[in-house]
């Protein structure tokens, strides 16, 4: 009965998703405040049904309903609980509500913290939403439906979650991934709103900007835990693999990264308003594509979903008819926007529009990475691309992005004269050589693009710690509260570029220093690697709740003295008889140790002896510290009161 209720409010909210796309809309259009109104209930209405649905599907895991065949695929009577409820959005048809889901309550946020933004664009917004809700809802019910009670003779148990995502990092990756995902749907509802009425001005941008910045966080700790679950869970100790799915989440992560900046432009000056809109068609067109990926079928990976064709040419569709749409109401409208006044050569804006250029340079790099080998595949050829390729082209471009940030961080709007931005480097780009140089030969010889990316990284740490002492002692109010008083979003944009830097030392650290060793390994051996001495003690049988498994006992020490005790494990789950690496993992700032375990080995070599695989990775935790540092970046810099404050009574859409 609960699932029946679940499916009803999935076909309600259909219904009210198609009022909410139609009937605010044509109140905009035709002036009719009455309709107009109507955006706020409907959409709250909407939120309501859809979690409504997602409650009965979660009663329905929690209850082992395997008459639905959806939880019947996705859990286990000796699932632990925790894992029975992130099953949610564990497989196809439960992700595509947890996504239709956080699109509705995206919704449900504008409704209610636009009060300041006048009722006219509130209800185009809120109608783009409804469409973009309306095409998701199809897609469930039409051919995703996860109340489908398909089986004839339903299992007295169930056939278990992928062991791959029984795992803590997994309850929060997918939602995190999915609110940044789906909320860049707001930017792009703001984006044709403004071309609808021809109007992106910097009141315009200071509308969007917020919920730019809100999903582009979202997607810089989905993306983060996405990379450090892989890290851990998978047993290769490899931290991103450039794996088709997850350069799908990256893409329009560059592209959000690009529309942030360009909005700080349209805000700050009223310039690049046709391509500040553009950026945001192209980030949830780049969502949209990714949510294609991963449920076509034409991917094959372990974060992959759904492998029915006849799917992904459902979203396939919708794709071409929310971005051609879009793109086509861009190519008539923009020809008409009004820009601002110009900017010279050397000035903000400039290195701005290089960040913009190169952002959008790496997107379509891993774009055109990510979908040869599928176009490839059509073609009867098979193609690989692999992790040289896309290196080959982001580390350069990365250090241009880094190098072009210390003088667009330095730059004044508008002009910038040249001595004056020379005289404040004239310290920092000494002090980077000689410490990124020296810092590259601490942890032994590091190759130039490597020493290069340490120097530039320092670089702009160095910059962006000179530009806040030159505020603060500018200060009248003293040194500590004129740090206080800097703004907000110049204190998370200091945040957000210093992660950046943090994040490239990680990646030149681990990538050119890690020491890994694959060897055959009984218990009472040692191996030395490192610095590090690590003994294999004994091997024993430990069971969970759903699995069993042997679990190798290392202790590690260095110069004789105990570092670290590490239990990787072999796990066999009991449902579905996969075996699961699980890694053992001695974490610390400065390095992560990181021990393995892989198959027994065969008769006649080593009795007791196991494949063991040990890595050294100095520097890897500082990836997804820099990423931490940056999402708490965006979120400062959205802390910043002049995203509070009303609208002007002059302000109209």
């Amino acid at each position: 009965m609960i699932a029946e209720l679940g499916h009803l409010s999935l076909w309600v909210a259909l219904v009210l998703g198609l009022a909410l796309m139609v009937l605010p809309m044509l109140g905009a259009w035709r002036g009719i405040a009455t309709l107009q109104l109507l955006g706020r209930p409907l959409t709250w209405m909407l939120a309501l049904c859809l979690t409504v649905a997602l409650l009965a599907l979660a009663w329905a895991f929690y209850v082992h309903d395997y008459t639905i065949e959806y939880v019947a695929n996705n859990s286990n009577s000796a699932l632990p609980l925790r894992y029975r409820l992130s099953a949610i959005w564990g497989g196809h048809e439960g992700s595509l509500l947890l996504w239709v889901w956080m699109l509705s309550v995206w919704g449900a946020a504008v409704a209610l913290f636009t009060r300041s933004v006048p009722r006219p664009m509130v209800a185009r917004v809120l109608s783009v939403m409804g469409f973009v809700s309306v095409g998701f809802l199809l897609f469930m019910l039409l051919t995703s439906n996860p109340f489908d009670r398909a089986l004839p003779w339903p299992p007295m148990d169930g056939a278990d979650l992928n062991p791959l995502l029984q795992d803590p990092g997994l309850i929060i990756h997918p939602p995190m991934l999915y609110m940044g995902y789906v909320g860049f749907s707001v930017a792009f509802a703001f984006a044709i709103g403004g071309l609808l009425t021809g109007n992106l001005d910097p009141t315009w941008a200071r509308w969007a900007r917020p919920w730019t910045t809100v999903a582009w966080c979202f997607l810089t700790l989905g993306i983060a835990l996405g990379s450090w679950w892989a890290y851990y869970e998978l047993g290769w100790g490899g931290w991103w693999f450039w794996d088709p799915v997850e350069n799908a989440s990256f893409m329009p992560w560059l592209a959000g990264t690009a529309l942030i900046h360009s909005l700080a432009v349209t805000e700050k000056r009223g310039l690049f308003r046709p391509w500040t809109a553009l950026l945001a068609i192209v980030a949830f067109t780049l969502s949209l594509l990714g949510t294609f990926l991963v449920r076509s079928g034409v991917l094959t990976s372990v974060h992959a979903f759904a492998t029915d064709p006849a799917r992904g040419a459902f979203v396939l569709g919708f794709l071409v008819v929310t971005a051609g749409g879009a793109l086509t109401l861009f190519a008539f409208r923009a020809p008409v926007l009004k820009a601002g006044s110009g900017f010279r050569l050397l000035s903000r804006e400039s290195f701005l529009m290089v960040n913009n250029l190169v952002l959008l340079t790496a997107a379509f790099v891993v774009l055109l990475g990510t979908l040869f080998p599928l176009v490839g595949e059509a073609m009867g050829m098979k193609i690989s691309v692999r992790s040289p390729y896309f290196n080959a082209f982001f580390v350069p471009l990365t250090l241009v992005l880094m190098l072009a940030m210390v003088p667009g961080m330095m730059s004044r709007w508008g002009a910038q004269q040249a001595r004056p931005l020379l005289r404040r480097l004239v310290w920092v780009v000494p002090a980077a050589l000689i410490g990124g140089i020296w810092g590259s030969r601490l942890p032994g010889p590091t190759p130039w693009p490597g020493t290069l990316g340490l120097i530039l990284a320092l670089y702009v740490v160095l910059a962006h710690v000179d530009d806040v002492v030159r505020r603060v002692s500018a200060s009248s109010a003293g040194a500590l509260r004129g740090l206080v008083q800097l703004p907000r979003g110049y204190k998370g944009m200091v945040l957000a570029h210093c992660g950046l830097a943090l994040t490239v030392s990680g990646v030149v650290l681990v990538t050119n220093h890690e020491v890994e060793r694959d060897m055959r390994l009984a218990p009472g051996g040692s191996v030395e690697m490192a610095g590090y001495e690590f003994t294999f003690e004994d091997l024993k049988s430990v069971e969970g709740p759903n699995y069993s498994a042997l679990q190798g006992e290392f202790r590690v020490t260095r110069d004789g003295r105990k570092v670290a005790h590490m239990q990787p494990q072999k796990r066999t789950y009991d449902a579905s008889g996969r075996v699961m690496t699980e890694a053992a993992i001695d974490a610390g700032l400065l390095r992560d140790l990181y021990v393995s375990l892989g198959e027994p080995l065969q008769a006649g070599q080593t009795v007791g002896a196991w494949a063991v695989r040990i890595y050294y990775k100095p520097g890897v935790r500082w990836i997804w510290l820099g990423a931490l540092v940056m999402a708490i970046g965006g979120a400062v810099a959205l802390s910043d009161k002049r995203y509070r404050r009303p609208a002007d009574p002059g302000e109209t859409a």
